[in-house]
């Protein structure tokens, strides 16, 4: 019974006290036992933009480079329609571009050694290399 006498069901006491349960919010700001939602493709996509940048000098960033762009721009788009990953996505476009560019640029200059020193690979010695490549790149 309640105050006034009318007698409720046991159903409507029950679904009242889990309403209350499910309208408080836990410190973060979520329902209790929900988690936030995460956008895995955008924590992908800047784990490679990240590697591929940190290891671009040595050929294989470049690689893991183009596959984190792709996977950043997947992301970015699934950000645009879940509002979940926004950063993440962002931050694995600029990394991957920036790895891209300097695995592109070690490859030049790469290129541009071995031209300059070509002469160079039949030495008898290190030191001997060393003295031919130090004569090419001054130009004598």
């Amino acid at each position: 019974m309640n105050a006034q006498g009318i007698e409720t069901p046991l159903n409507h006491t029950a679904s009242a006290q889990a309403q209350a349960i499910r309208t408080r919010t836990a410190p973060n700001g979520m329902a209790p036992g929900l988690t936030a939602p995460k956008n895995g493709l955008a924590t992908a996509a800047m784990a490679l933009g990240v590697i591929g940048l940190l290891t671009s000098v040595v050929f294989i960033g470049g690689p893991l480079a183009v596959i984190g762009l792709i996977l950043g721009i997947a992301a970015l788009m699934t950000a645009k329609r879940t509002g979940v990953g926004r950063g993440k996505a962002i931050t694995a476009l600029v990394t991957s571009s920036l790895a891209i560019v300097v695995s592109g640029l070690v490859a030049v200059f790469m290129v541009w050694y071995a031209n300059k020193t070509q002469e160079c690979y039949q030495p008898d010695s290190f030191h001997q290399y060393a003295q031919c490549v130090r004569q090419h790149l001054n130009g004598n």
